[in-house]
């Protein structure tokens, strides 16, 4: 039995996918097995892992289902003591398990357990994740996560590890949902325990080559992730705060499309008092003003320079 059990889900990233698996064979932290489950790529994935030889990777074919059956799949099929999780494109530094393993043996009553990371917003331009809590340069207990986590997300699905009874303790991903299947993840590890983070960089996020999918299409399944907790938001002013920052960003996310309707309907459930100033001005500015500012936003990313709506 392996200490971790990497799982990668695979779909159409024949340009990364050996790259990333290169960045986990390099760990200096060796005990663990790689599963990877190949979710019907349509270009040269499968071709591309099926060359790497190496007795750690176990690879799992299935027709096209998505991430979150992918990862449950793989999940399932896990012998390592602690899963640890990898986007096919994203990369992990060497030490990268080597530094959860830290953080699991300095708090081991945390149910998930996360390292610090940078973002690729291009080639040539990394940034570095912000948080919205202080912390130093040693392991320790994330105090009030859904309010730390409202800048970056603390957790990310290359950057954390768990206990497979942990994860099927709250019924693993959300295979309704396309898109956002992670942060519902997050928030049910944060409503039953307790979230270690370690400040070390171990991982970078290549966030510049998301597809479609996460910037334009399946705004319905991230307004059903933020309903989904309506319930528990009543009694937890920490993650009404955190999903109202979604609603805001999906309010955003509608006027973009030009989806004046479904942005009325997701605005009306937001706190206002949870925003602060450049996003209650945000919020309410019309959709042609929004359009011109993601543009300049774009522009200004180009040149190496990233505003957000926190700064």
């Amino acid at each position: 039995m392996s200490f971790f059990s990497v799982i990668i889900p695979l779909y159409n990233k024949e340009k990364y996918v050996l790259n990333t698996i290169k960045s986990v064979l390099n760990q200096s932290f060796q005990d663990f097995e790689i599963i990877i489950v190949d979710d019907g790529s349509t270009d040269q994935s499968l071709q591309v892992i099926n060359s790497v030889n190496n007795p750690k990777i176990t690879i799992i074919q299935q027709k096209n289902q998505g991430a979150s059956i992918a990862r449950n799949n793989a999940i399932q099929a896990s012998k390592g003591n602690y899963i640890a999780t990898l986007d096919a494109d994203d990369l992990w530094e060497n030490n990268h398990l080597l530094e959860l393993k830290k953080c699991i043996n300095a708090c081991p009553e945390a149910v998930l357990y996360c390292t610090n990371y940078n973002i690729k917003r291009h080639d040539g331009f990394i940034t570095k994740s912000k948080f919205n809590f202080n912390y130093e340069d040693t392991c320790l207990i994330v105090k009030d996560f859904f309010k730390a986590n409202i800048i970056n997300f603390i957790p990310t699905s290359s950057s954390v590890a768990f206990k497979k009874e942990d994860f099927l303790k709250i019924n693993g991903y959300n295979t309704r949902l396309r898109t956002g299947q992670d942060i519902d993840l997050w928030i049910k590890f944060g409503l039953i325990g307790q979230i270690a983070f370690n400040p070390k960089v171990t991982m970078l996020y290549n966030y510049f080559d998301q597809s479609s999918l996460s910037n334009k299409n399946y705004n319905e399944d991230r307004l059903l992730l933020i309903n989904n907790y309506k319930s528990e938001e009543k009694n937890n002013a920490s993650l009404k705060l955190y999903l109202d920052i979604n609603r805001y960003a999906l309010v955003i996310r509608h006027k973009l499309l030009k989806q004046i309707t479904e942005a009325k309907t997701v605005k009306k459930d937001i706190n206002l008092n949870n925003l602060n100033f450049k996003q209650r001005v945000l919020v309410h500015l019309p959709a042609s003003m929004l359009i011109s500012l993601k543009k300049l936003h774009g522009f200004l990313i180009k040149n190496n320079i990233y505003l957000s709506a926190f700064k």
